[in-house]
């Protein structure tokens, strides 16, 4: 079993002087320190606009010293919010952009998020049959926020396409899909945490940052150290990705996460421990003996 965790992106001005050093050195790249403390980012760019190749083969390359990185690929938005008929030249676009990161074992998952609005009716499930086939023989990890897929039928299919659903931690409004422990592929399960904003979640005037601006406490990740360990026995590999970015709290909560679910030693950048001091009230219970973080706050 093997746990990948990271964040939703990593080019973040609000990230310098938290997570990046304000000065940096010669040859600095984000990839290239993120690389030392967490193994797996999602690439978000590709959202916006298609991949493309010799950018691909820039990141291959930037994480060369760090065998295990893998990244996660947004699938673009045409696919996902626009939804007109499936181009298979958009399609072929997309798989030729990412080549670089899936022929060197690089590429961990197609991201295909889709918004709250799309809900499980006849006409979406068709849709989404259709893209699964579309990108058949690839790593593809769903994601859906409406509370009507939650039905087994929708799972089964999952399974039938070998898709991977991404079980997320959002604020739950309404008729909005809740936490799980769902795995439909066993090669790799998915995990995304998006924060717990509810001020701010379905809010229309609000900008990116104050919707995702969550930094979560022990307590509500220890709920999900619990989950994730059940998928950690479903599946070969699990991907956890926090996606409370601004600020650079999503680096924060990954980095607890990794060492409550790894009991590794918890290496943080020093503009991360100023900003986020329990971290560093951390690193002292770790250094004393206590390789976990499973313990009461205050022992």
């Amino acid at each position: 079993m093997k746990y990948f965790i990271g964040t939703a992106g990593w080019s973040y001005k609000d990230w310098e002087g938290i997570v990046y050093p304000s000065r940096k050195g010669t040859g600095f790249h984000a990839l290239l320190f993120l690389g030392e403390y967490i193994n797996m980012v999602e690439i978000n760019s590709t959202f916006y606009r298609p991949p493309v190749l010799r950018v691909s083969l820039s990141w291959v390359k930037k994480v060369e010293a760090f065998p295990e990185f893998l990244f996660a690929v947004k699938l673009h938005q045409v696919f996902t919010h626009n939804r007109t008929d499936i181009s298979q030249k958009e399609v072929d676009e997309f798989k030729m952009g990412i080549e670089p990161l899936r022929a060197n074992g690089r590429l961990g998952a197609i991201l295909i998020q889709f918004p709250w609005s799309f809900a499980n009716t006849v006409a979406n499930m068709h849709y989404l049959i259709d893209l699964f086939e579309f990108f058949a023989g690839y790593p593809l990890a769903l994601e859906v926020r409406h509370g009507t897929w939650s039905d087994q039928r929708f799972f089964d299919i999952l399974v039938e396409h070998k898709v991977c659903y991404v079980n997320i931690d959002q604020p739950v409004i309404g008729n909005s899909i809740k936490p799980s422990a769902i795995a439909t592929n066993p090669a790799f399960s998915y995990v995304r945490l998006h924060g717990r904003n509810y001020q701010n979640w379905f809010k229309e005037d609000a900008g990116r940052d104050a919707r995702y601006n969550y930094l979560y406490s022990k307590a509500e990740l220890d709920e999900w150290v619990g989950r994730i360990k059940k998928l950690g026995k479903k599946s070969g590999k699990v991907f956890v990705i926090t996606n409370n970015h601004y600020r650079g709290q999503a680096m924060a909560n990954a980095l607890q996460i990794k060492n409550m679910i790894t009991g590794d030693r918890l290496d943080v950048p020093e503009t991360l421990l100023k900003e986020y001091p329990i971290l560093r009230n951390l690193i002292e219970k770790i250094r004393k003996g206590q390789l976990d973080l499973f313990a009461k706050e205050s022992d």
